[in-house]
């Protein structure tokens, strides 16, 4: 059986059911790749506050004039640079790699009002890192090359990609819709061919603790004061919980780290009662070692792990093992609600 640790890190994992902080994890960020001169540098947000909010453009909510010229700086960037030619795990790391040094802030998707689709290129989470960096893999493939010249044009492509990414059946229908859970996220965007879920091909076992969390702490979540919610949540975990889901403990994960492949989706596994994953990251081969590449602390910024994974599991309590999910070439799928 997991260890299973008191109410004072139940808390700290509370906000955010896949990004729990790991007050082991204290590594100094890596500086952020190069930039080819003809993209220029790299846009900077220019105040706190625009972390947050920033200026909404005009017909699109959800979008701000910073998170557009990132989308555009980062979409020029990789073609100049022929990323878009690399495979996708490549692109998913060299993508990646852009972020290295932007700033962590906590539940960046819990925004005021109704459930709606949050971009936020400017400050992440360690969810909305895997989802930005995924559906930019897929945008710099599959986008024309004159989209950024159609700016509502591109920025409605990059929300459908982001949409795919974070609703079951990748449509928007309300709170209870949204992927909470990182092990049914995996799980969902497996169905519709955007991963390939690889834990048990390395040797992954059955993870034995239920999924409970969300209506076990309801208290920290304001949407689930919504009793239509709380119930339609419940029923999510009770699904769930009865399809088993794979791990590989911690002790196991440096003899199959030489199959883990740049870019490959990893979910550190949570040792809260209730909780399936408590971390993810994105898997990133560098100097011959197996490191992690994830928006990590509150405070902090996103960053490539100092230890390899495999030594960094071992450092942290919260966490005990992974899972392992490779993204996969196609188009994802689904309907394009969200907009």
């Amino acid at each position: 059986m997991k260890t299973k640790w008191g109410w004072l890190a139940a808390a700290a994992a509370a906000l955010v059911v896949a990004c729990a902080p790991a007050a082991q994890d204290e590594e100094t960020p890596e500086a952020a790749p190069e930039q080819v001169a003809v993209a220029g540098p790299r846009p900077s947000i220019a105040d706190s506050a625009a972390l947050i909010q920033g200026d909404t453009i005009a017909g699109m909510p959800s979008w701000t004039e910073q998170d557009w010229r990132l989308l555009r700086w980062t979409v020029a960037w990789a073609w100049e640079n022929r990323v878009d030619t690399l495979p996708i795990g490549e692109r998913v790391g060299r993508i990646g790699e852009t972020f290295v040094g932007s700033v962590y802030i906590p539940a960046t998707l819990e925004a005021p009002g109704p459930e709606h689709v949050v971009i936020n290129l400017r400050a992440l989470d360690c969810v909305t890192f895997i989802e930005n960096a995924l559906a930019l893999a897929h945008f710099v493939r599959q986008a024309p090359r004159d989209v950024l010249d159609r700016r509502e044009d591109a920025m409605r492509t990059y929300q459908d990609l982001i949409t795919r990414l974070r609703y079951r059946d990748a449509r928007l229908d309300g709170y209870p819709s949204r992927l909470h859970y990182f092990s049914e996220w995996l799980a969902d965007n497996e169905r519709r061919g955007a991963l390939d879920i690889v834990t048990q091909e390395l040797g992954g076992v059955v993870d034995p603790e239920p999924i409970s969390f969300m209506t076990g702490h309801r208290g920290a979540y304001r949407q689930l004061s919504d009793q239509a919610f709380y119930d339609e949540i419940g029923r999510i975990e009770e699904r769930l919980n009865r399809s088993p889901r794979h791990y590989i403990p911690e002790q196991g994960v440096a003899a199959v780290a030489d199959r883990i492949q740049t870019g490959d989706v990893i979910a550190a596994t949570s040792t809260l009662a209730g909780l399936d994953v408590a971390h993810t990251g994105i898997a990133l081969w560098k100097d011959g070692e197996l490191h992690l590449m994830h928006a990590p602390l509150v405070g902090k910024s996103v960053e490539i792990s100092e230890l390899p994974l495999a030594e960094r599991l071992l450092d942290i309590r919260a966490q005990d093992g992974i899972m392992v999910a490779r993204p996969l070439e196609g188009p994802l799928e689904g309907p394009l609600d969200g907009r």
